[in-house]
């Protein structure tokens, strides 16, 4: 049977990868070495979920749960930086709470245009225009843009209402909603008409609450039986709850003690998961302020049967109310009853948030040095993993098709640390480093290993062409010209001298015969 409602669904999000940098030279005319001019790579789009309350459900991710926002663009030369990816916005509903792979709760999203960043984008890399320095001043390079974020979440709906209605199936519980709001669900003469939670708005007096209709709950609800496991978290956020009572039922076996006493043992068998909202202190179902709605007294045996049981519920210390969702019996008391427990509700929460100690948040500093070593033993041997955020960002940013690239990853390791801890941990020249968990990017340590670029005739990322220390000024250029002269001058003085010593005729002469010889 199809459906339009989707409370629970699994979404992979995957945020846009961060563009490469640029590695370019500016040229122009009288100026073929103008410096680098190569821009960095945007970044990636994130994936955000914002709450609207126009979106009562999830059906659009049921269908389509796979979401990538934009990539970054590539940076381009003539410092011409690379766009940044668009961010995905999806729209969720109100109340709805975002888990982890492994069930933890990451965000419980309340309040229209909440947000949250479900998968962040990758950085963009930069270009060599800002990788040069005094020292480095013309990188043949640029980093690579880091890739976004991929992982699985699950969103769960769980409604946002004051009061729930709960019962058992046929109970009257959306005739009920029907009567006290403007709420039209489907009512039908047959169980399980409810098949999605219902919401309607209440007006009592001063107070205005909402109150939930959740599809009806049997035996064995909290263990997966018929709705109830699946509905029931539709009940976690309400303050309060309302039994609704079948008075009227014609179903043998059942009485209203008896079908209050399976109800609460279903809900006292649910467990709820922790502060939803920061709403501090999360209650028990079975523990929460509820009352007692005996319903269908419009009916000569319901409204005999509810006188019955009444004196025995209230001595329980239930507040009992006789209503008929039919004639609107009964059902002013019951509003300005439930209206009475919200507001009480309400103003414990207050109490309670003023009173909250004050929450500290100490973030990771931004340029965080940390990093480990570890020693590990594998089937292909032993082998030494540098763990840590720098070392692995770096690693994906270089391009290791570039040697220049490769041996300013190298310098950029050394700096950090990383072969001091090489040596102490065990690690000598020819052992297998691996950067990164899992398989991570793999090589054979080699302390004096040479990355390729101190090959150059010019320190790493520079050009003896660009050099501005080895131009030599006016002032040395006219002391070269002179120097020159003079030692021009000095050669032609010492040249005129051995031609007249007879040094040069001689042997010209000497050289003459002996070509006329032959």
């Amino acid at each position: 049977m199809a459906t339009t409602f989707v409370d629970t669904v699994t979404l992979f999000v995957s945020g846009g990868d961060g563009g490469n940098g640029c590695a370019s030279v500016h040229r122009e005319k009288f100026k073929p070495l103008g410096g680098p001019d190569g821009a960095n790579g945007g970044r990636g789009g994130d994936v955000i979920l914002v709450v609207d309350p126009q979106t009562t459900t999830l059906l659009s991710y049921h269908r389509s749960p796979h979401r990538h926002a934009g990539d970054g663009g590539p940076g381009k030369g003539d410092m011409r930086h690379g766009a940044d990816g668009e961010d995905l916005i999806l729209q969720i509903p109100e109340g709805t709470v975002v888990k982890g792979p492994d069930g933890e709760v990451l965000a419980d999203l309340l309040g229209a245009g909440t947000r949250f960043v479900a998968a962040a984008g990758g950085r963009g890399g930069l270009g060599n225009a800002a990788l040069a320095s005094p020292r480095r001043k013309a990188p043949g390079f640029a980093l690579l843009g880091e890739p976004g974020f991929e992982g699985q979440i699950t969103l769960e709906v769980k409604t946002v209402a004051d009061i729930a209605l709960v019962g058992y199936p046929s109970a009257g519980k959306s005739s009920l909603i029907a009567a006290l709001s403007a709420a039209r669900p489907k009512i039908a003469d047959y169980p399980f008409t409810t098949l999605v939670p219902n919401l309607g708005v209440v007006q009592a007096g001063e107070v205005r609450f909402t109150i939930a209709d959740v599809p009806g709950l049997i035996p064995g609800a909290s263990e997966g039986k018929g709705l109830g496991l699946e509905f029931l978290r539709h009940v976690e956020r309400c303050s309060a709850l309302a039994h609704v009572i079948d008075c009227a039922t014609y179903e043998p076996g059942r009485d209203p003690a008896g079908d209050l006493e399976t109800i609460e043992k279903e809900l006292a068998a649910y467990s709820v998961e922790g502060a939803l909202g920061g709403g501090g202190e999360v209650l028990p179902l079975n523990e929460r302020p509820k009352l007692v709605v005996l319903n269908k007294i419009d009916v000569p045996d319901g409204r005999d049967l509810a006188e019955i049981v009444r004196p025995d519920l209230e001595a329980a210390g239930y507040q009992v109310f006789e209503v008929s969702a039919a004639s609107h019996e009964g059902l002013r008391q019951l509003s300005f009853a439930m209206a009475k427990l919200v507001d009480e509700n309400r103003k414990r929460l207050v109490e309670s948030a003023i009173e909250a100690p004050r929450v500290v948040l100490r973030p990771q500093a931004v340029n965080d040095r940390g990093f480990t070593v570890v020693r590990e033993n594998t089937a292909e041997g032993e082998i030494f993993r540098v763990l840590g955020e720098k070392p692995e960002r770096w690693v994906r940013q270089t391009d290791f098709a570039n040697d220049e690239a490769v041996g300013y990853l190298g310098d950029r390791l050394e700096r950090l640390g990383v072969e001091e801890k090489l040596f102490k941990a065990g690690a000598v020249p020819g052992s297998t480093v691996v950067i990164g968990p899992g398989d991570g990017v793999l090589f054979d340590w080699d302390p004096t290993m040479i990355g390729g670029a101190e090959l150059l005739a010019a320190p790493r990322g520079g050009d003896l062409r660009l050099d501005e220390a080895n131009r030599p000024t006016r002032e040395q250029k006219r002391e070269q010209f002179h120097a020159r002269m003079d030692a021009k001058a000095e050669a032609r003085r010492e040249m005129e001298e051995q031609r007249r010593a007879g040094i040069w005729s001689d042997s010209s002469s000497e050289a003459g015969e002996s070509e006329s010889d032959k």
